[in-house]
């Protein structure tokens, strides 16, 4: 019955998709001058709406041309022309919020009633403020980052393109708070605060990433090309996304679609020289009367990459395609857009051997990852409100190749079908609300001759209700959410028995953001988690070649609940931006792996998972100088601090706790708004990791790591001809001083390495030059 259910509102949502949706709707959501929402009746719903204007420099009054006009409750945008003029029609007559953002420039987010104007200037004053206002993700919807009392961290575009990486995890490991847990130099899992793995949650298209991401070995099936920029959430969002987002969520959003009657795309290329990193991408993208289509190809290919200790660390080197294609309506009643999704990555197996060969191909042992996502989104004005529907089926195939490059040994394939179906209401120009149920059905068989986990079936549901009211200086929001699973394990010849198991949980957050004035805001946070244990934890019975050890499971696990409360506060003036973020975690019931000492099998370390009590405490601190024009002096320090109370000392302190990390850049920015040079920058970049003595100890499972410290150089530049942008071209050096170093989050630190030259472990990458050239087109 359930999967007839999720099969009937996907193919609804499809049919919306196609332009068959009706027009619905006389309000809509938008935004009093305070900045916050509100409601606006409008009589001609009948009628679009238009909005054109001109965005000027302040200080020149000279037409700015590449300036970003977003709608974001709208998903739709536009870019200015030669002149800094900009046009967008087919509107709703309705309030809504517009986001107008350019490099080296403050951004402006404001509101605009499209139903009494259809002209709007800009004049946009340079900025070198780094803390810039933008529209996030809230717990009732789209809102201001400086309303929102949980913390988030944006990586704009620009940021993501000029910074060199080999993966998308990658690219975002230096945000405050944020670290990676690293196998190689292609396979990256995110960590925020000291939680990983199935503690946070990706979203990508709009749903949750869900491709076995309990698997140390392998990374998130996302392409890096495909991200416009990166939203994360750090702390409990169980309230939002349910299970599994306890230590936080990392969004990430697509590129803006063009305004009607415009066709671009755009040709990225790059080129890293420690492993021969070789990537490309191709992407177009068009707008046909508001019937919209996107479509992009990627392909990396790496050999396997080199330090100072180890030569070349074989097992390394990876391969990874991926291609894109959406389809949609965008109308005044709202939008419905189709992704069609796929990802194929083929990495290497490092299994501790070094030595000189480096090539391409794939060389046993090696893994295969395949993952296809289709996506329906929809949003509609309706009623008083708008409502959102998101239906998605995912298919996440994992294959790991030891004896024979045709046979897999293990051979997993999980099918996840998402749903997310979410109403917000303003009920008046203070007070918003919002109600919603998500979650999703998986079935996950195993098609190998090993196995690690069961066979499975898995269905939860969570129902949410929240609420944003503003007063004054005050903004307040909170809400909460009841879930339940259930999943159901069937037996697998001799090796797994057949179980079930029903989980569920009351989540819910309360905060408040104080506008002390125009430059200071200071806010308070309290949310409560919520984690069902997932399958592998539950019944893992098996060894495979990626994880390097035997995991056993255990039945008996019960849900992990948290209480989490975070202050910030930030402050923005014309010379600095400064923000500090503290949190305190208590989690009951965390769930890790200790290692059996002394038991081996069938030649591996063996691993058995087990529950004790949690307390994360720690922060963020950031600062940034920039006392002359163009300069900027940024600090960021993150420390995290995770440890078991009650513990004797080996097993005090948990897993995967990054060490304490200090991060320096020093940027110039040479040229603003030049004819032939624009957004010209050198920059230069430091990187101290303290030295990590907290380790889970117990077993010989973690040992300490060394302190030690990086330099990276950076450069880029767009180039300009007749007024457009025809080309932007970075350059970059990391690890300037080819430091030979083992990152505390690595597993490749604790793999036997040969032949043996008396450093224990795989060493991380060493000097890397990257070259990245990115070319828009305009058709």
């Amino acid at each position: 019955m359930t999967n007839k259910i999720l099969s009937v509102l996907f193919m609804a949502s499809f049919c919306m998709d196609l332009g068959t949706a009706p027009e619905l709707g006389a309000v809509s959501p938008g935004k009093n001058a305070a900045g916050n929402e509100a409601v606006v009746n409008v009589e001609d719903v009948d009628g679009s709406g238009k909005l054109s204007g001109k965005i000027t420099d302040k200080g020149s009054m000279e037409g700015l041309v590449g300036v970003s006009v977003y709608f974001p409750d709208l998903s739709r945008g536009t870019i200015t022309d030669m002149d800094g003029n900009y046009s967008l029609d087919e509107l709703p007559k309705k309030k809504v919020t517009v986001q107008v953002s350019y490099l080296g420039h403050k951004t402006i987010v404001t509101q605009v009633d499209l139903a009494t104007t259809d002209r709007l200037d800009f004049q946009l004053e340079e900025s070198d403020a780094q803390l810039q206002e933008v529209v996030v993700t809230g717990l009732t919807g789209r809102t201001l980052r400086s309303d929102s009392p949980a913390p988030i961290s944006v990586v704009d575009h620009n940021l993501l393109t000029s910074t060199p990486s080999t993966n998308i995890v990658d690219a975002i490991r230096l945000q405050p708070g944020i670290s990676q847990i690293t196998t190689g130099g292609g396979i990256s899992k995110p960590v925020i605060r000291g939680l990983g793995f199935t503690r946070v949650v990706v979203v990508n298209d709009g749903v949750r990433q869900e491709g076995n991401q309990w698997g140390e070995e392998h990374g998130i099936e996302v392409d890096p090309q495909s991200v416009s920029s990166v939203e994360i959430m750090k702390g409990p969002a169980s309230l939002m996304y349910g299970s599994d987002a306890m230590g936080g969520v990392i969004i990430f959003h697509n590129e803006i679609l063009p305004p009607k009657g415009k066709v671009s795309g755009n040709v990225t290329s790059g080129y890293q020289t420690n492993n021969g990193l070789f990537n490309y991408s191709v992407n177009a993208k068009g707008n046909n009367g508001g019937i919209v289509w996107s479509a992009r190809w990627s392909d990396k290919m790496a050999h396997a990459y080199k330090n100072s200790v180890d030569n070349y660390v074989q097992g390394s080197q990876f391969r990874e395609r991926a291609a894109e294609g959406l389809v949609g309506v965008n109308r005044r009643w709202g939008y419905s857009h189709l992704t069609l999704d796929y990802y194929h990555i083929t990495p290497g197996i490092v299994e501790g051997e070094r030595g000189d060969s480096h090539g391409y191909g794939a060389e046993l042992p090696f893994q295969q990852v395949h993952h296809y996502k289709a996506v329906s989104d929809s949003k509609i004005f309706l009623g008083n409100g708008m409502l959102q529907t998101i239906f998605a089926y995912q298919q996440n195939r994992r294959q790991e190749f030891e004896e024979s490059k045709d046979e897999p040994g293990l051979d997993f394939m999980l099918h996840t079908v998402n749903y997310d179906v979410k109403y917000k209401y303003p009920a008046t120009d203070r007070l918003d609300f919002a109600a919603g149920v998500n979650g999703m059905w998986q079935h996950s068989l195993n098609k190998g001759d090993e196995f690690l986990i069961p066979a499975y079936r898995l269905f939860d549901m969570g129902a949410f209700s929240t609420m944003e009211w503003r007063a004054g200086r005050w903004t307040i929001s909170g809400g909460l959410r009841y879930d339940l699973r259930h999943l159901n394990s069937y037996k697998q010849e001799e090796i797994f028995n057949p179980f079930s198991r029903d989980f569920n949980g009351v989540t819910g957050s309360l905060g408040a953001v104080l506008k002390v004035n125009d430059k200071m805001n200071v806010r308070l946070n309290v949310a409560r988690g919520f984690r069902a244990p997932c399958l592998n934890e539950l019944a893992s019975n098996g060894v495979h070649e990626g994880s390097v050890r035997y995991e056993v499971g255990n039945h008996d696990l019960d849900n992990e609940f948290s209480w989490q409360g975070d202050l910030g506060w930030d402050y923005t003036s014309s010379w600095l931006s400064a923000s500090l973020s503290l949190f305190a975690n208590h989690i009951d019931n965390y769930i890790f792996t200790r290692k059996l000492e002394g038991i081996k099998t069938e030649g591996y370390d063996t691993y058995r998972y087990v529950q004790g009590e949690a307390r994360i405490l720690g922060g963020e601190a950031y600062v940034d100088l920039h006392p002359v024009e163009r300069l900027h002096f940024a600090n960021a320090f993150s420390y995290v601090n995770s440890v078991q109370p009650g513990q004797p000392k080996d097993a005090k302190y948990l897993p995967y706790t990054p060490a304490p990390r200090l991060t320096s850049d020093l940027r110039y920015d040479f040229i603003r708004d030049g004819k032939t040079f624009d957004n010209t920058f050198l920059a230069l970049q430091m990187e101290c990791n303290f030295r990590q003595r907290h380790f889970y100890a117990l077993g010989g499972t973690e040992t300490p790591t060394p302190s030690y410290t990086l330099f990276n150089i950076m450069a880029g530049s767009d180039l300009r001809m007749k007024g457009r942008k025809v080309a932007s071209l970075y350059v970059s050096c990391d690890n300037v001083f080819d430091r030979a170093y083992q990152s505390h989050l690595s597993r490749l630190k604790y793999v036997e390495a040969s032949p043996d030259n008396g450093r224990a472990g795989i060493f991380n990458m060493g000097r890397n030059f990257t070259v990245k050239l990115v070319v828009p087109l305009d058709f």
